[in-house]
Formats: structure tokens, sequence, C-alpha cells
């Protein structure tokens, strides 16, 4: 890719478009990746540990997933609850482009694809589902997560995976330390070298959540 990193607003590296088979919220699929991007060649191996280690989703309301890529998690939100809208939140417009063509061809019409600041600032979600991108580096990661963990509903939940070798437990303390009023900590999960480390935003009074079985 060059100078390209999949965090690049506009990648100047050729599109090099594929299709890929992938499985998600249980369904045998195929869509279409690109150069640029985070993972264009197959399901990375933090999202699939983020789908096996993450409760069922709410029925509805509004979703972010933060750092969409080519459309993994927002997909399997879209699929596994059609009445929510998701918001896919991605800076790389070949990412975007690519979430936008997954969901026309899979007939998927509650996915939002768009950069940050095209999100309404009204908007509280109901859940957040991330791979967040690391390799921005902490000040722009940190920047990022202080910017929408605050836009969760009450009472609801934020997923976030993150590799252990690249800052998952620095990142739980931080979270932990910037978080500290109205919100809990805690990991969710660890497996194949993955976090997945859970933010709750608490109502008032405080609750937890609900466990579907």
């Amino acid at each position: 890719m060059g100078s390209d990193h999949y965090f690049t607003a506009d990648p100047a590296s050729a599109e090099n478009l594929r299709t890929i088979p992938v499985t998600l919220a249980g369904r045998e699929l195929e869509v279409t990746t690109a150069g640029g991007v985070f993972s264009p060649d197959r399901l990375d191996a933090g999202t699939a540990v983020l789908f096996a280690n993450m409760p069922p989703l709410p029925p509805s309301g509004d979703f972010l997933d933060l750092g969409s890529g080519w459309g993994p998690i927002s997909i399997t939100m879209a699929l596994a609850s059609p009445h929510a809208t998701i918001w896919a939140v991605d800076v790389n417009e070949r990412a975007l482009d690519l979430v936008r063509r997954n969901s026309e061809v899979l007939g998927l019409t509650n996915i939002r694809a768009v950069t940050p600041d095209a999100v309404p600032e009204d908007i509280a979600f109901r859940t957040i589902r991330s791979n967040p991108p690391i390799r921005v580096g902490k000040s722009v990661l940190h920047d990022m997560l202080q910017k929408w963990i605050p836009r969760l509903d009450e009472r609801s939940d934020a997923y976030l995976v993150v590799q252990r070798n690249l800052g998952s437990d620095s990142l739980q303390r931080w979270l932990d330390a910037t978080f500290d009023e109205g919100y809990s900590i805690s990991r969710a999960a660890t497996a194949k070298g993955f976090r997945v480390l859970k933010v709750r935003r608490h109502g008032n009074p405080p609750t937890e959540p609900i466990d579907l079985i």
C-alpha cells in the first residue's frame, strides 16, 4: 500500500477489488473488499474473537460500528437486528464505499455508512461494537473514544476488541481512569491473543444489563 494506511481518508493505492467468502451472523456470504482498507482478504482474527464473545444485540435502536472497514461488524449487526439503524463510521472513503456496495448487494437498508462528522449529534447509541484502529496511535485513538463512548445511551454497552500485544491492557487502564463517573470497564473475554473490553454506561440508579438466554 506504499504510504497508505487503512485509516487514510483517501487511499492512493490501487483499488484492486476482490470478492471473498465470509460467514456473518450465521450466514455464508460473498462480499466485496479492496486494497487500502483493513484486512481485505479475510475476516480478521480480532473481529472473529469479538463475534464469538459478545452478547446478543438489542432488537432496535441506533448502533455504532466505529472503524467499519469494509463492513463485517455493520453487516453482522444489520442482519441480526433488522429493526436497528447501523452507523458504519470510518474516515476511509474507500471503506465506506465498500460498506455501501455490500449493503446494497445484500439488501440491507438499515446501514448508514458515513464519515464521523456526518453522524447527527443528537443520536445516542444502544450499543457500540468495534475493532478500533489501534495503529492510529494512542493520542488519536483516545480522542476517538472520548468522542464516541459518551454517546452511549444510558444502560448501554460498548464492546471493543484489542490485540494484547498492541496495548489492550494499557487501553483498559486508560478507559477505567477516563470514564470513572457513571461507567464501568471490564474484560469480557480473552482469546487468541485478543481482549474484548466492555464499557458499560450506567443509568440512574446504576444497573447491570439483563442477560439474554
